[in-house]
């Protein structure tokens, strides 16, 4: 994985969120704050423009400059949780030149134990990280037991949609969605949906 990977992967991303934004929106009108899309299409957005300044970064060095723009970019309580990401997978990178698959596992793991160190949620809260966290533990198992990329790819994707539809059957306890308590079941999380759509989207560029 180098740098120019790690902008694909962006644009892949933001490419894919804005292709599910009716979807995304209407969820978040339902259980969230109302601005969730507005601060992950800002997010997104503000990743790109970065590319020029990135293209001739190390990806240590790349996903820090990535997530300190991000923390002066997204509002709310999502800057800096997807700030710590980013530079939390930045830091696990240091000294890398060119990571390979076990290395961005690991990255992945220490950028969504920031989320959950910085938003103080878990499994089961109803959140992003419902599906982050099982997601970044399967990479972990599956970059360690090697094999084919596509098969790796279908499993993540597979991890992701499951767990992501889980959320319907939570009661929140962390944002706007835990003051509904009961009300907020049958509804998907945003946050969830988003991590899912962006699992999905990298998956599919890697295996194009």
């Amino acid at each position: 994985m180098n740098t120019q990977d790690i902008i694909a992967a962006v644009e892949a991303v933001q490419a894919a969120i804005l292709a599910n934004e009716q979807h995304i929106e209407s969820l978040d009108r339902a259980i969230g704050d109302g601005d969730h899309f507005i601060n992950v299409r800002r997010g997104c957005e503000a990743i790109a423009a970065l590319k020029p300044e990135l293209l001739a970064l190390s990806p240590a060095t790349a996903f820090n400059r990535i997530g300190m723009k991000l923390l002066s970019t997204i509002g709310g309580a999502s800057g800096p949780l997807i700030g710590s990401f980013f530079i939390s997978m930045g830091r696990e990178l240091e000294g890398i030149a060119e990571p390979d698959g076990k290395h961005f596992a690991r990255a992945l793991a220490a950028g969504v134990d920031a989320i959950k160190s910085r938003g103080k949620a878990d499994l089961g809260d109803k959140t992003m990280l419902d599906v982050l966290i099982p997601v970044s533990r399967l990479l972990l198992r599956l970059a360690d037991e090697g094999g084919n990329r596509d098969a790796l790819c279908a499993r993540l994707k597979e991890e992701a949609e499951l767990n992501m539809l889980a959320t319907r059957d939570m009661i929140a306890t962390k944002g706007r969605a835990h003051f509904l308590g009961e009300r907020a079941l049958g509804h998907i999380d945003p946050g969830a949906k988003t991590s899912q759509v962006a699992v999905f989207a990298v998956c599919d560029m890697l295996t194009a």
